[in-house]
């Protein structure tokens, strides 16, 4: 076996190709280390606390290890990853739905506590980050999904189209009702403030 030194100068496509190959362990580690803490800080974004996003991160990987031979090599693996990552925390959060509301039945009083500070212009990009974190837990996690691959990860439409195996007009159209969405959600926490 290639020594760990130049199989840390692969490429990830590469050292994906070899892990599905020759379903090394030690090979899939070398992926492991690349990309773990930014698989952690995608969900922990889902997540109630480190603990809960530690799990979710082992939960990726698992899959993924099972699942790595799906990837095609369409989009750059980096992609596929933070997709793939999405879709197990939405699949996640979808599934404890019902135990998420029972708690955050308490957390709509934060929202009354937020700044009182009046905002002009409530474009998109000048949320203010504490309202828009609230507004990013109120819509639907699928909606959060695609605006975190867009804005947080900066995907292109086309890359998104790969990853998510959607149209470009589905991609657009979803990336405009998820910001409608979150707009929506954000004035009205805004007004709810007022």
């Amino acid at each position: 076996m290639e020594n760990i030194k130049t199989t840390n100068n692969l490429t990830d496509e590469a050292l994906v190709e070899a892990v599905v190959k020759t379903n090394n362990t030690l090979l899939f580690e070398v992926l492991y280390d690349r990309y773990a803490a930014l698989v952690y800080n995608k969900c922990y974004g889902f997540a109630k606390d480190g603990d809960e996003a530690k799990d979710l991160t082992q939960d990726v990987f698992l899959k993924l290890f099972v699942k790595l031979a799906s990837f095609k090599g369409t989009s750059k693996f980096s992609t596929w990853l933070y997709a793939f990552t999405y879709n197990h925390c939405v699949n996640y959060v979808t599934r404890n739905t019902a135990k998420k509301f029972e708690k955050q039945s308490v957390d709509y009083k934060d929202i009354e506590n937020l700044s009182e500070e009046e905002d002009d212009d409530t474009s998109f990009l000048e949320m203010k980050v504490d309202r828009l974190k609230v507004a990013l837990e109120l819509i639907s996690p699928e909606e959060k999904m695609i605006l975190l691959l867009k804005y947080q990860d900066n995907l292109s439409i086309k890359e998104i189209e790969s990853v998510l195996n959607l149209g470009a007009s589905a991609v657009k159209m979803r990336i405009k009702r998820a910001k409608d969405k979150l707009l929506t959600v954000y004035n009205d926490n805004l007004n709810h403030n007022g």
